[in-house]
């Protein structure tokens, strides 16, 4: 063996240290080596700028990412010709498939315009494989191309042909593998990326969607309580009414036949006693049944006209009250001042009763021949009044009242009481005077509730 000292055998890091800076030797060459070395640094550096500048608009997405990262291959190597191709069913949500830039920079986007060795090597890619060197035609001979992996797996592949004034060194594979690689990536972080935005997008769809729905819902809910409120509420009137015309039936069938044969019970034994003082005592017991059957037709009439859902007006109510069970000799007007305003049930068949009783006592007890229901809607209250032109004595009428309330042991003047106590229950009072035509008038003035106010303030003038 020759003594001759061997040169020792280069290290991995130092075979790459070697194909990075270009130096390999001392020798004489260095620094025109040097020079050549850092030019082509320098030109790795400004790749890889152009590559981060590409990579960077992932989020544009994958179609602005491949043409960036073309284009920046491209003005690296002063390339001809540049391509990019994704094999099928590699990366699916890519929608660029494959991209080719010209000589002039411009996207050759027709299959037919594209150079032979340019589309050997699309197809290639597209079947999944590689195209070999050698079947490039002359005129683009001087090119390289490296796989496109994701994963350890062959995605797709990237060619670049260099122009005549650049030659294709080992630096320029290493920035075209590293390139790949990163796009690659890239390319799978963009296609994330995307399907991640669209399906914010749909979340947001569907999240207002189901606000929407939500409100809509809300709404019909809020519907649907108020129908079942009113369901409720019918059915609880058409109860009521149901029990009301079953008593009011009951009373027509036999508490009032019963009082009309006990009146002509009372009428045939009076007809047979010559006793002047026990006839006197039938005489009160006759007009006492008598009073009875027609308090029991006002009960029946107001029990079969009370709770409607189409109620009438206190007006309209007052009109057919004065058509009812009254004498044919006695004349009924009503009168109504000033613009009517609902008021509650109650209270309007409270007063729809009191001026029942009060014409009742009028057709009984007057002798009247005429009587006037005048209804004043006020300011601030409500006035209604019956007035006669009969022979009724207010004097007498206000004292019967005070021994009614003191304790009405034979019950002949219990309607008067019950008069006074509805108009207290209203808030208001009662008052008994001299009407106008002559007879009695017997009035009721009750405050308006605070929630109701009355259009007009007619005052009705004077009663007649």
């Amino acid at each position: 063996m020759s003594g001759r000292p061997q040169p020792a055998a280069c290290s991995p890091a130092d075979a790459d240290l070697e194909t990075l800076t270009g130096i390999r030797s001392g020798k004489g060459s260095f620094y025109p080596e040097y020079r050549s070395s850092t030019e082509r640094l320098e030109r790795v550096i400004d790749a890889m700028d152009r590559i981060s500048g590409a990579l960077v608009r992932t989020v544009e997405g994958p179609g602005t990412l491949v043409r960036s990262v073309v284009r920046a291959t491209a003005e690296h190597l002063a390339a001809d010709c540049v391509l990019f191709a994704l094999s099928e069913g590699s990366l699916p949500d890519a929608e660029l498939r494959h991209l080719v830039v010209g000589p002039d920079g411009e996207e050759i986007t027709d299959y037919d315009e594209l150079p032979d060795g340019v589309r050997e090597h699309l197809e290639s890619i597209r079947a999944g494989g590689m195209h070999p060197h050698g079947t490039a035609t002359p005129a683009l001979q001087g090119h390289i191309h490296v796989p496109v992996t994701l994963d350890g797996e062959v995605v797709g592949g990237f060619v670049a042909w260099a122009g005549r004034a650049h030659d294709i060194d080992p630096t320029d594979e290493s920035v075209l593998r590293i390139l790949t690689g990163q796009t690659a990536a890239a390319l799978q972080n963009s296609a994330l990326y995307q399907r991640s935005e669209q399906l914010l997008d749909r979340s947001e769809q569907l999240y207002a969607e189901t606000s929407r729905h939500a409100d809509e819902l809300a709404a019909r809910n809020i519907e649907l309580q108020r129908t079942q409120e009113q369901l409720l509420a019918a059915q609880q009137r058409e109860l009521l009414d149901s029990e009301r015309h079953r008593i009011a039936r009951e009373l027509h069938d036999s508490v009032t036949q019963y009082a009309l044969s006990a009146g002509m019970q009372i009428e045939m034994c009076r007809s047979a006693v010559d006793d002047q003082g026990l006839r006197e005592r039938l005489d009160t017991a006759k007009s006492l049944t008598r009073s009875a059957v027609e308090q029991l037709r006002s009960a029946i009439y107001a029990l079969n006209h009370t709770g409607a859902a189409d109620r009438a007006t206190l007006p309209a109510m007052l009109e057919q009250l004065a058509t009812v069970h009254l004498p044919d000799e006695l004349h009924v007007d009503v009168r109504v001042a000033g613009s009517p305003v609902a008021l509650p049930g109650e209270t309007e068949q409270s007063l729809l009763r009191v001026a029942g009783e009060a014409l009742f006592n009028t057709a009984v007890h007057a002798e009247a021949a005429r009587a006037v229901v005048r209804l004043s809607y006020r300011a601030q209250r409500l006035v209604l009044s019956v007035a006669d032109d009969g022979c009724g004595d207010p004097e007498a009428v206000r004292r019967s009242l005070r021994v009614a309330v003191a304790g009405d042991l034979d019950g002949h003047h219990r309607g008067l009481a019950n008069m006074q106590e509805r108009a207290r229950e209203l808030g208001g009072t009662l008052t008994v005077r001299r009407a106008r035509l002559g007879g009695l008038s017997v009035q009721v003035a009750i405050p308006l509730p605070p929630t109701v106010s009355a259009a007009g303030s007619g005052s009705g003038g004077p009663d007649g």
